[in-house]
């Protein structure tokens, strides 16, 4: 997986064990952005979820809330029993559009010897879940040495958690890549850009996390704040996937666009166009920043095909969006 790089997005994440927090003093620091703890197993609810929720939003942090799985999840169906208990709390704080960040499944114990299988299992179950009740595509948290129990998941946005600054985490379960980079636990492994390990606002040990990419990446990424075109020159162009052409392509707002279809077909992913709604979904997920161009949906390239584990680039010469897939 790739490593660190300067300008990433610096965050935390947090639970009711850190007590108090003044959030304002927390964005004052340097951090961009959050993650909270929502809950843990069937019906444990952090105490302090929803004030976090509440004070680092009015701070203006970019905010996301996270559930622990429990080691009595020991099959699909008490999984999904979690997952329930994790989207109640984000209805009670608002709904998942109070929150900028996709809810997290942190997966990391397993005192129930499951076997890798079975993990699997439990985690495809919890993170469908969730996707089913919210429609947004959660993200998947765990360590490199739990890592190697899952199969399939690489589709989901990762957040490997390695308490070293530099040595980058290694490719494993099919990811090659990291989005966010939990480096320490406020104690061991790397310093934020400053040098310190401490956070004001934060009375302990906090556990600091990075973006792979800036603050403005990190809100473009998964806010999806649309571009309208007109409003800025449009550039045509032309998409290929692995080495074939594969359509259109619209380059506006410095962003590459290309047709919902084609893109679904290049990633070998189901698609949805709600022509009533204006709506476009992606393996059952609804994506925000779409534009409607002469009765095509084109879709922001990037973001998408990054999130499942492919490769994209935009040549300027011969105005070419390109893909590659895995493999390729």
């Amino acid at each position: 997986m790739q490593a660190r790089k300067k300008g990433n997005a610096q965050g935390i994440d947090v639970s009711h064990h850190q007590g108090d927090i003044n959030f304002k003093k927390v964005a004052a620091d340097g951090i961009s952005f959050v993650f909270i703890k929502a809950t843990q197993g069937r019906s444990f609810r952090s105490k302090t979820f929803l004030q976090f929720v509440k004070d680092a939003k009015a701070a203006g942090l970019l905010i996301g809330a996270y559930h622990y799985i429990d080691d009595s999840a020991t099959t699909p169906g008490l999984a999904r029993q979690e997952a329930a208990n994790f989207v109640s709390a984000i209805k009670d704080a608002g709904g998942v559009s109070t929150f900028d960040l996709p809810p997290v499944m942190d997966y990391e114990s397993n005192k129930s010897n499951l076997s890798k299988t079975a993990i699997t299992a439990v985690a495809k179950a919890f993170l469908q879940e969730v996707e089913r009740l919210t429609g947004v595509r959660p993200i998947v948290y765990t360590y490199p040495s739990f890592i190697g129990n899952f199969s399939g998941l690489s589709g989901y946005p990762l957040w490997i958690a390695r308490y070293h600054a530099t040595k980058a985490p290694p490719d494993a379960s099919g990811w090659s890549r990291w989005d966010f980079w939990q480096y320490s636990d406020g104690q061991y492994g790397g310093t934020l850009p400053n040098g310190k390990m401490r956070v004001n606002g934060v009375a302990g040990p906090v556990d600091l996390n990075e973006y792979n990419g800036s603050a403005d990446e990190l809100r473009e990424r998964f806010t999806k704040q649309p571009v309208t075109p007109g409003k800025e020159a449009v550039t045509p162009g032309s998409f290929a996937a692995n080495g074939k052409k594969a359509g259109k392509a619209l380059l506006f707002g410095g962003k590459s666009y290309v047709p919902l279809r084609e893109l679904a077909n290049a990633l070998g992913l189901a698609f949805q166009w709600d022509n009533a709604h204006k709506e476009a979904y992606l393996n059952g997920s609804k994506l925000q920043s779409v534009q409607l161009v002469a009765g095509t949906a084109y879709v922001q390239l990037k973001p998408i095909a990054e999130a499942y584990g492919a490769v994209v680039s935009w040549d300027p010469k011969s105005k070419i969006a390109v893909l590659k897939t895995k493999g390729e």
